[in-house]
């Protein structure tokens, strides 16, 4: 479960919170939109690219009888460029390169530092229906590790007030840290996990 409060600074800058029952994580992150695909005479960009930047800190305890980790030690920060492209009114597609570093790691074996691009797409099948698509590939994931990349697909269904998103996918987290670098299912040998959001805006002025 993680419950969490976005508000928009601006037009091009977000902030958000959240609290997460997995690993009792708590996250903080920032959006900032570097600019927005459009057509026209004058100008015309291709792509519309956001900046993401997020902290996660991580407050399950360990048990270690030598002692828990540092506050510091318990820190995963992740950094993203979401380039995404509008083809139609229908048809919506993203890839995001991203960096997660986590300050403290497991093993020695394991790198702090985590380098993954991820592809997702969108089609609406309905006005208020769209099937959903991602998926994240790690590119120095150790071949044997139990990590595996991160794979999910779902639907949105917006009922005007609400938007309910129905996830199938083999992540157990719903957050950057967790659901690129600490998958452990495989999708494809029936390791999926049924998840729902519910997102609901609210204006404050």
């Amino acid at each position: 479960v993680r419950i969490g409060m976005d508000y928009g600074i601006s037009n091009r800058l977000n902030a958000g919170f959240g609290r997460n029952s997995f690993e009792k994580t708590y996250d903080g992150f920032l959006k900032y939109k570097l600019m927005s695909q459009q057509s026209g005479s004058i100008r015309n960009v291709p792509v519309s690219i956001v900046g993401f930047s997020s902290i996660a800190l991580k407050t399950l305890r360990t048990g270690d009888p030598a002692g828990e980790p540092d506050l510091k030690d318990k820190l995963t920060y992740a950094y993203q460029l979401i380039i995404a492209k509008k083809f139609s009114s229908a048809v919506s597609m993203q890839i995001s390169p991203t960096l997660v570093h986590r300050n403290a790691v497991v093993e020695n074996t394991d790198a702090n530092d985590i380098y993954a691009l991820g592809a997702a797409g969108r089609i609406k099948l309905t006005k208020r229906l769209s099937l959903n698509a991602e998926y994240y590939y790690q590119f120095n994931r150790i071949s044997s590790s139990v990590i595996q990349d991160s794979f999910a697909i779902g639907f949105d269904i917006e009922t005007g007030g609400h938007v309910f998103q129905l996830h199938f996918t083999n992540s157990r987290a719903m957050i950057e840290k967790g659901f690129i670098t600490e998958t452990t299912g495989d999708f494809f040998e029936g390791d999926i996990h049924f998840g729902f959001n519910i997102s609901r805006t609210f204006q404050l002025y």
